[in-house]
């Protein structure tokens, strides 16, 4: 069975966007709860903690480690909306997605992934928004803060990272992005890119976070990636929709409307229900639609490519959250190597 990836992110930061009031301020930040109870802290001293981790770091001149946050990998069968860590369909989720979604990036550098408790979408789709300011929702981000300073202070040894996440891990990801990197900017220069794909980031999110920047060529660096995919036709409402979107073409690397062709593209793969990747050239093109703020994608069959059956009910048929990253899977690659370069070719380690 092909366990659906429920796109948590994206439907999220869709709510921080469409509320009633446009004050700018209304942003991901906001719903994170100041002063809510206590919540416990992951031990990311523990092994078992770590769905990915090298046995022996690189130490090689110019290398490069690739921070990675796995999207939404069970579903609540009832209880508490919050997956235990321990939890074990998340795990064999967490696992697939590394294999299939991580190893985009396996040539840039050593993965690093923690295992974290994770929200259940539905849940939250059918709640209040003041839902979100409850405790549950401090779990997700409280976990990839402490993972990320963990691999900081003990395995990353001043090297230079790319941040990696899809759905509900680009989510956490922005959750880290907007915190730990205003209060460690030492860290944040060390960032090659943030590649947050399946979240929708505003211009407003970009406005209240200075630090932060959206990426707009194919080689600058310290920026962000953000796109959500969807067919030419989309039969219904989608939570990814919406023109206030600052999205990235995945093959032009820049923010125009222009067409690029599936002959641009360096590959895509087909994911096999078993993890199974089968790559395939010059399948996906991409434009931008600015009216939806997502990437188009005409080239693949819309009902093949959309988002499983089970999440239907919340992400209609022409949705293609699910294949974000499959269809655009060596193009990510290429270009996070290309910024990596670009990073190397002007960093100066001993000024850090």
């Amino acid at each position: 069975m092909r366990f659906p990836c429920i796109p948590i992110a994206a439907l999220l930061l869709t709510l921080c966007a469409c509320q009633n009031s446009p004050d700018p301020t209304d942003t991901l930040a906001q719903l994170i709860p100041q002063a809510a109870p206590p919540v416990s802290i992951i031990d990311y001293g523990d092994p078992d903690n770590w769905l990915a981790r090298p046995a022996a770091p690189s130490t090689a001149p110019g290398a490069v480690d690739v921070f990675f946050v796995y999207p939404t990998s069970w579903r609540n069968s009832g209880g508490v909306p919050l997956a235990d860590i321990r939890n074990p369909e998340m795990r064999q989720w967490a696992m697939y997605y590394l294999k299939t979604r991580a190893s985009a990036l396996e040539p840039v550098g050593d993965i690093y992934a923690p295992f974290y408790r994770q929200l259940d979408a539905a849940y939250l789709l059918s709640s209040d928004p003041d839902k979100l300011r409850q405790p549950y929702w401090d779990a997700p981000f409280a976990d990839i803060i402490a993972a990320f300073d963990y691999y900081i202070r003990h395995y990353n040894a001043g090297r230079p990272f790319v941040l990696f996440g899809h759905s509900q891990g680009s989510l956490a990801l922005q959750g880290l992005l907007f915190t730990y990197m205003r209060d460690h900017p030492e860290v944040h220069s060390r960032m090659v890119a943030a590649y947050t794909i399946g979240a929708v980031w505003t211009a407003e999110d970009y406005a209240a976070h200075p630090w932060l920047k959206p990426a707009r060529s194919s080689s600058d660096t310290g920026v962000v990636i953000a796109y959500n995919t969807e067919a030419a036709r989309v039969d219904g409402p989608s939570p990814f929709a919406t023109a206030r979107a600052v999205t990235i073409n995945p093959l032009s690397w820049t923010r125009t409307t222009a067409h690029i062709p599936r002959t641009r593209s360096w590959g895509s793969v087909i994911v096999a229900p078993d993890g199974t990747l089968t790559a395939v050239s010059q399948m996906a093109d991409a434009r931008y639609e600015p009216s939806r703020g997502t990437i188009i994608c005409s080239t693949v069959d819309r009902e093949t490519f959309s988002s499983a059956a089970a999440s239907r009910a919340y992400f209609p048929i022409g949705v293609l959250h699910e294949n974000d990253i499959p269809l655009y899977y060596f193009d990510l690659r290429h270009n996070a190597l290309e910024r990596t370069r670009a990073f190397l070719a002007a960093w100066k380690p001993d000024s850090r």
